[in-house]
């Protein structure tokens, strides 16, 4: 009988069962997944990284008593890189932490910005090559967050550009900064958190943006109607993301990891020579990353990193650094059309932030709101793809100056 209450004792005391009386914060996250999971499957919110992402959060916060049967352990990514330390995860790691290494070494946005290359079309930017301005503009947003969260909260450089990259609502540009200048930062940040908030105001587009739309223009210049875009030649389509790679990294070396492999996907798409790699690049590549990448970083997202006041300012933050982007992005297209004479909608300003084609879509939605019969898709793609650039550089800026 002893025994037999020994065996059963011992079953329970390594179970799952055990371990929530022990932490039942768990239990908290365990629901904050299921919700995401709803807003993926139901609601359609970003579902192709939003339900990796909660899935990763639910098996992260699945409990366990004995460190070694976690799937994710926290506790690895706070020690110093050396090489012993990477033979640890290796060895010691659970499966997402092998998976996070992809994260932890800034290897899946690199790929999703290829991917992504492979999949943009930057014949509206070359079309209308002031697009780049407004793009440039929508990154505004990044930067007067940074200085909020520097002079009034007073936080660390790293974590203000790691917030304030969130303005950019480009998910793996968020990661791959959030990545860079959070490892071995004295902060209760961290990627996944980043990761989470980027993503969240990506899928609230089409809520936040149109009544800041609304807000910021007039009927009248809603309703303007713009000349249609002439057809760039295949040889601009060819020269362009050339270009592009080598003035970013000769102007912003740090960029240049995202920038190149995105103008690299564009040039394989744009060549004509390279069907097979162009659909590999758009299809199974960037299908096996978004999973990797979505899971491994929601498993970041335990109750030590979301349970506290530092989770609630990147999320207040990062709404202010999205709002203030579009608001930039607004107010100089307003500008723009001030000085061309009444020729340029305003409505096209607001898609210089990077979430391509949502933004787009935006200014298009509230523009037909006016006017039924005014296309403004096509305009507004030349802001939505020069704000994927633009965030990239941002990217690149940031860390430029925090390094140094």
């Amino acid at each position: 009988m002893e025994i037999l209450q020994s065996i059963l004792g011992g079953l329970w005391e390594t179970s799952g069962l055990y371990g929530l009386t022990q932490d039942w914060h768990c239990l908290i996250m365990i629901g904050i997944s299921f919700l995401f999971m709803y807003f993926a499957i139901v609601r359609g919110w970003e579902p192709l990284l939003l339900l990796p992402i909660s899935f990763g959060m639910f098996l992260a916060n699945l409990p366990v008593v004995n460190l070694e049967d976690a799937i994710f352990h926290a506790s690895f990514w706070n020690e110093p890189q050396t090489v012993d330390w990477f033979w640890k995860v290796l060895h010691d790691g659970g499966l997402l932490d092998k998976l996070y290494l992809g994260v932890k070494l800034q290897i899946y946005p690199c790929l999703i910005f290829l991917g992504i290359g492979t999949m943009t079309d930057f014949g509206p930017l070359i079309a209308n090559p002031k697009s780049f301005l407004l793009g440039a503009a929508a990154q505004g947003g990044i930067f007067f967050t940074f200085l909020i969260a520097a002079s009034v909260l007073h936080m660390s450089a790293a974590e203000c550009g790691s917030i304030a990259i969130i303005g950019g609502a480009d998910g793996p540009t968020s990661i791959y900064v959030s990545s860079k200048l959070l490892d071995g930062a004295n902060s209760n940040l961290n990627t996944g958190t980043i990761a989470l908030a980027a993503y969240t105001y990506m899928a609230l587009v089409p809520i936040i943006q149109p009544p800041l739309m609304r807000l910021f223009t007039t009927k009248k210049e809603r309703a303007i109607k713009m000349a249609q875009l002439r057809t760039p030649s295949k040889t601009e389509k060819i020269i362009f993301p050339i270009v592009v790679t080598l003035i970013v990294a000769l102007m912003v070396p740090s960029a240049a990891s995202l920038v190149g492999m995105l103008m690299f996907g564009n040039l394989l798409k744009e060549s004509g020579a390279c069907d097979r790699l162009v659909d590999t690049a758009q299809n199974a590549l960037m299908n096996i990353v978004t999973i990797f990448l979505g899971i491994s970083v929601g498993a970041t997202t335990t109750w030590s990193n979301v349970g506290n006041w530092d989770f609630i300012k990147v999320l207040a933050l990062g709404a202010a650094a999205f709002s203030l982007g579009t608001i930039s992005g607004l107010l100089l297209a307003k500008l723009m059309n001030w000085l061309s004479g009444g020729k340029l909608n305003p409505l096209i300003g607001s898609a210089g932030v990077s979430a391509v084609p949502m933004a787009a879509r935006q200014s298009q939605k509230v523009g037909a709101e006016t006017d039924p019969t005014n296309f403004l898709l096509m305009h507004a793609m030349g802001p939505n793809v020069a704000g994927v650039i633009g965030s990239a550089v941002a990217a690149g800026v940031l860390l430029s100056v925090i390094a140094y």
